[in-house]
């Protein structure tokens, strides 16, 4: 499914089934086809040199950015209003975050089809698909030249957020 990513780098930082259900359980919702095995083959960090994050099941619980401060935010920061029917605020805040780009987009699912992976831009202020499952999803990131220049790059570099440097 992701043989295409080299890893540069160790120790890995895995999750396990265990903590993805777990936090499927507490979201609500299961995780779009791909985000299993990236978060139990790769773990947490970065993909594309300096580009893709997947948050892991411990981030999107309690770390720095996680689902419920995310929540927050939007609730209080909401712009992407140019597409209104793609992604209305009240839907937006019905969504899980799985990751972003170090640019700041943010990945999202909405529980009612979380295979749809939407994209939150930065620098836009209408809602984007980036596809179904993740691994179409990173391949639009990285390949689409619509959020940065594409690039062929897949090379994924662990990291720990739980870990001060």
């Amino acid at each position: 499914m992701f043989e295409n990513i080299t890893v540069t780098g160790s120790p890995l930082v895995l999750s396990t089934d265990a903590e993805v259900d777990q936090a499927q359980a507490v979201l609500g919702t299961r995780f779009p086809t791909g985000y299993r095995e990236y978060v139990t083959q790769f773990g947490e960090g970065i993909l594309g040199g300096v580009y893709v994050r997947i948050y892991p099941p411990h981030q999107l619980l309690h770390g720095g950015n996680s689902q419920a401060q995310w929540v927050e935010r939007i609730n209080q920061y909401w712009f992407w209003d140019d597409d209104k029917e793609l992604m209305p605020k009240e839907k937006a805040l019905q969504c899980i975050i799985i990751g972003d780009t170090y640019d700041g987009d943010e990945l999202i699912i909405h529980p009612s089809d979380p295979e749809r992976i939407y994209v939150l831009p930065r620098h836009s202020e209408a809602a984007l698909v980036a596809g179904n499952g993740l691994v179409e999803a990173i391949e639009w990131l990285c390949s689409s030249n619509v959020l940065t220049e594409a690039f062929t790059e897949r090379d994924f570099e662990p990291f720990d957020s739980r870990v001060q440097p």
